[in-house]
C-alpha cells in the first residue's frame, strides 16, 4: 500500500498468555503506507499538536527506561504503528483503566508493523485503538479531534463491560498472590483459581457464603434475635405493620426511637432519632415503601460505623458523618448543600467517588430534618447558623486503626451467629475505640455482600487492602488455587504425548481433563471428539469443579490467534520448532519469529515447575534459559552434548540408551523399561514416549505408574 494514512489489516483480542506478554493485549495490524517514509520528526507541528492533546504521555516510560521517554523517541523520530501503540495505552487511561504494557514490531513486509497493548476489557482496547488512530490522523493533518467526546465513549464502555471497582480490586489482590482468574459473565462473577481448587466471587459474596446466611441477614428481626441469643448487643425493637402501631410500639421501648425498613439497604429509608406522632408515623410510611416490612427500635447515641468482617476478624472499619451546612444568611438550603456538600471534589454518583450528592427531592430523611428545625429547601438560614440534614452520612471515613478489640470481637461473632463469611457489621457508638457496653452501643445490622468502596477509596484516612484479606481468607498460606497443568506444544506427535499425559494422571488417580486434537476429554471418556485446541474449550476444563488435573496441547496457530487458555502451567512441554512456512499469514516467515511463538509455552512455566525440552531438536537448547523453573531434557541420542552436560550438572534427563528408557540425575540412572516391551505403534516413536515420560516425571508419577500406564495405554477414542 502506498498512502500517507494507517490501515487497520487485522484487530485480534489474544484472551491469554501470547507472544507479546503473559495477560490479554489487543493485537493490530497494521499497514503504514507512506507514512513508512514519515517519522515522527519530519512532520511539522506533528508533536506539538499530539503532546498538547495528550500530555499524560509524558508518563509514558517506553524502551527509553525513565518519565519522558517516549516522548523522547517522538521527538528524535518514531514510526506511526508505535505512536499508536503508546496513544491506545494512554486513551484507556484516561478512561479510568490503567495500563503499561504495549509493543510494536515491524514484520518482514515493509510498512506492515504488529502493534500490541494491554486491556482488562476487550470492548475498551478495540475502540481505543480505533480512537487512537483517529486522533493520530488529527494531528498529522493538523484538524480538530474531539477527545473528551472519545474519552467518554471509552469510559462508557468500560462502565458497560469492565468489572465493578469492588471486584476489580479483589482480583488485582489474587493477581499479585498469583492465583489466576477466570471471569464467569458480563457482571462481577470470577472464578479465582482453577478446577478443583477454585473459589468464586460475586463481588464480597464468595461461594463459602451460604444461601442460609444470607436469607437470615435479609431478615433484620431474625438477625436480631440470633445475636441477641448470643449475647451481642442489639437496639430493643418490634416489627409493626401500621403507622398507629409504630407510635404505640414506640412509646413501649422508649422514645426517641429509630424507623427503618426490614430488608432494605444502604441506609435508605432509616429515620432516626424520632420523638413525635407525626414523624414516627410519616417515618414508616416512607420506610414502608423501601422494604418488605418496617422496624421500630430504640435510637442508640451515637455515630454509624461499619465495620467488615472477613473469616473471622475486622480487616477495615469506617464512620459516617452528620451532613450540615452552614448558613451565610444570603443563601437557600438547596444553594447551602450544593456550595458546600456537592462541590466536594470526593462527591459523586459514580461508583469511585466515595462521597454521594445529597439531593433533597430523593432525601425524604433529609427533608424530615428539615423540617423539625422549621426550615425547607428554600429557606435562608441565618449568617452562621448550623443546619443538619443527616445525622447518618457516608460512612466514608476510616477508622480501623481506632477499633477496639472487644468491639472487633462482637463484629466477628455477629457475623458468625449469622453464619457469613465476609459481613458488613453496621453499628451505632459514641467512641468506636470504646467497649460497646461501656457506652450502650449496639450493633444495628449485619449485612451479605457488603460495598468495598468506602474502605477502599475513603474520603479521609488511609486506604485498606481488603481484597487481600480476603485472598487470605479463601486462600491461606501459599494456595494459590492451582491444579497441576500440563502444556504441550511443538510439531509432531503432541497430541499423542498429551493423550499418553493425561493417561497417565488418570492412573495415578487424579481426575483429569484433557484438550487435544482429538478432542475434549473428562478421565478416560471422550466427551466430544472436534479438535479441542482453542481456548473456549481450554477454560472448559479450568472451570470444572471436579478436575485436579488438566492437560493442553496447543499448537503455534492456537498461541497467535488466542493465547494459551491458562495463565502458567507446571509442566511445558516442546517436542520441537518445526518450520515457519505454515505460519507465513501471520508474518512468521523465518526461525527466529517461530522461536519467538513456540517460547511462550516456556515462558508460562511456573517457578515450581518444570520445562520438559527435546534434545534432540538444537533450536530448544537455548530456549532452556528462558525458564523460570527446572529444565528437564529428553532424547533418543545418549551421546548428544546437551544431555550429557545437563546430566553432569546434576539436572535430569529422561534417556534412550541401549533400548532402554532412562530417568537419569547426575550420575544416578534408573532403567524404567525397555522400549521394545511395548506394543509396536508406541515402540516405533521413541521420542514421542520419551517426552511423555518426562512430563510424567516432573509431574511426581512414581515409575512404575509410569511402566503400567504405557504398557495400557490405547489412543483410541
Amino acid at each position: 500500500m502506498t498512502h500517507k494514512n494507517i490501515q487497520f489489516l487485522k484487530v485480534t483480542h489474544l484472551k491469554g498468555p501470547n507472544i507479546w506478554t503473559y495477560r490479554p493485549v489487543i493485537e493490530v495490524w497494521v499497514d503504514i503506507g507512506e507514512l513508512e517514509d514519515y517519522p515522527s520528526n519530519t512532520l511539522p507541528g506533528f508533536y506539538e499538536r499530539l503532546t498538547q492533546c495528550l500530555p499524560g504521555l509524558i508518563e509514558h516510560r517506553c524502551g527509553v527506561g525513565e518519565r519522558g521517554g517516549f516522548l523522547q523517541r517522538l521527538r528524535e523520530g518514531t514510526w506511526a504503528g508505535h505512536i499508536l501503540e503508546h496513544v491506545a495505552i494512554e486513551l484507556q487511561n484516561l478512561s479510568g483503566m490503567q495500563m503499561g504494557f504495549g509493543k510494536a514490531r515491524q514484520t518482514s513486509q515493509r510498512g506492515i508493523y504488529k502493534v500490541a497493548f494491554r486491556t482488562r476489557q476487550e470492548e475498551v482496547g478495540r475502540a481505543a485503538v480505533h480512537s487512537a488512530r483517529e486522533l493520530i490522523m488529527a494531528a498529522i493533518e493538523d484538524r480538530p479531534y474531539d477527545l473528551p467526546a472519545a474519552v467518554a465513549q471509552l469510559r462508557q464502555l468500560r462502565e458497560r463491560w469492565y468489572l465493578g471497582p469492588s471486584t476489580e480490586h479483589i482480583v488485582e489482590a489474587a493477581i499479585d498472590r498469583q492465583i489466576p482468574h477466570i471471569r464467569l459473565n458480563e457482571g462481577n462473577l470470577v472464578q479465582l483459581g482453577y478446577g478443583a481448587a477454585q473459589h468464586r466471587i460475586w463481588t464480597a459474596e464468595t461461594d463459602i457464603t451460604s444461601a442460609i446466611a444470607e436469607g437470615i441477614a435479609r431478615d433484620k428481626t431474625l438477625t436480631k434475635t440470633l445475636l441477641q441469643t448470643c449475647g451481642v448487643p442489639v437496639p430493643d425493637g418490634e416489627e409493626v405493620d401500621s403507622p398507629d402501631q409504630a407510635w404505640q410500639v414506640a412509646q413501649d421501648i422508649g422514645l426517641p426511637v429509630t424507623v427503618k425498613p426490614t430488608d432494605a439497604n444502604h441506609g435508605r429509608g432509616v429515620f432516626t432519632n424520632l420523638s413525635a406522632q407525626a414523624e414516627i408515623e410519616r417515618a414508616y410510611l416512607a420506610a414502608d415503601k423501601e422494604g418488605s416490612g418496617v422496624l421500630v427500635e430504640r435510637f442508640i447515641q451515637g455515630e454509624a460505623h461499619r465495620l467488615l468482617v472477613v473469616g473471622k476478624k475486622v480487616v477495615a472499619a469506617t464512620r459516617g458523618k452528620m451532613q450540615v451546612v452552614v448558613g451565610d444568611g444570603r443563601s437557600n438550603v438547596r444553594e447551602l448543600i450544593e456550595s458546600q456538600i456537592n462541590s466536594d471534589p470526593r462527591c459523586g454518583e459514580e461508583e469511585e467517588f466515595p462521597l454521594e450528592p445529597l439531593i433533597l427531592a430523593k432525601e425524604p430523611i433529609a427533608q424530615l430534618e428539615l423540617e423539625r428545625q422549621g426550615l425547607s429547601a428554600e429557606s435562608v438560614p441565618a449568617a452562621g447558623q448550623s443546619v443538619l440534614l443527616k445525622r447518618h452520612g457516608d460512612l466514608a471515613y476510616d477508622e480501623t486503626d481506632l477499633v477496639h478489640p472487644q468491639v472487633a470481637a462482637v463484629a466477628a461473632l455477629a457475623a458468625r451467629v449469622v453464619g457469613l463469611d465476609i459481613a458488613g457489621i453496621d453499628l451505632v457508638a459514641q467512641d468506636i475505640g470504646r467497649p460497646l457496653n461501656e457506652q450502650g452501643g449496639a450493633i444495628i445490622e449485619v449485612n451479605a455482600g457488603p460495598g468495598l468502596l468506602m474502605h477502599l477509596k475513603p474520603a479521609e484516612g488511609e486506604p485498606r487492602n481488603v481484597g487481600q484479606a480476603i485472598m487470605e481468607h479463601l486462600f491461606p498460606g501459599e494456595e494459590q488455587g492451582r491444579i497441576p497443568i500440563v502444556g504441550i506444544t511443538g510439531p509432531g506427535n503432541t497430541t499423542r504425548i498429551a493423550r499418553l499425559v493425561a493417561w497417565l494422571l488418570h492412573i495415578s488417580g487424579k481426575h483429569v481433563g484433557l484438550a487435544c486434537q482429538d478432542g475434549f476429554f473428562l478421565d478416560a471418556r471422550q466427551v466430544e471428539s472436534r479438535n479441542g485446541m482453542n481456548w473456549e474449550t481450554g477454560q472448559r476444563l479450568l472451570i470444572n469443579r471436579s478436575l485436579q488435573a488438566a492437560v493442553f496441547e496447543n499448537d503455534s496457530r492456537m498461541i497467535l490467534t488466542e493465547g494459551l487458555a491458562y495463565d502458567r502451567c507446571q509442566v511445558g512441554v516442546v517436542t520441537g520448532l518445526g518450520e515457519p512456512q505454515p505460519l507465513n499469514e501471520f508474518y512468521i516467515d523465518d526461525t527466529d519469529r517461530l522461536f519467538n511463538v513456540v517460547r511462550t509455552q516456556v515462558d508460562v512455566v511456573l517457578p515450581g515447575g518444570v520445562a520438559v525440552l527435546n534434545s534432540d531438536d538444537p533450536h530448544l537448547h537455548e530456549m532452556a534459559e528462558l525458564s523460570d523453573g527446572e529444565v528437564m531434557f529428553y532424547g533418543t541420542d545418549p551421546s548428544s552434548a546437551v544431555l550429557r552436560r545437563h546430566q553432569s550438572e546434576g539436572n535430569r534427563c529422561v534417556i534412550l540408551r541401549d533400548g532402554q528408557i532412562v530417568l537419569a540425575q547426575g550420575t544416578a540412572e534408573t532403567a524404567l523399561m525397555a522400549l521394545d516391551s511395548l506394543k509396536p505403534s508406541k515402540a516405533a516413536q521413541p521420542s514421542m514416549v520419551l517426552g511423555a515420560v518426562a512430563a510424567a516425571w516432573a509431574l511426581g508419577i512414581p515409575p512404575e505408574l509410569m511402566g503400567a500406564g504405557l504398557r495400557t495405554f490405547e489412543a483410541k477414542p
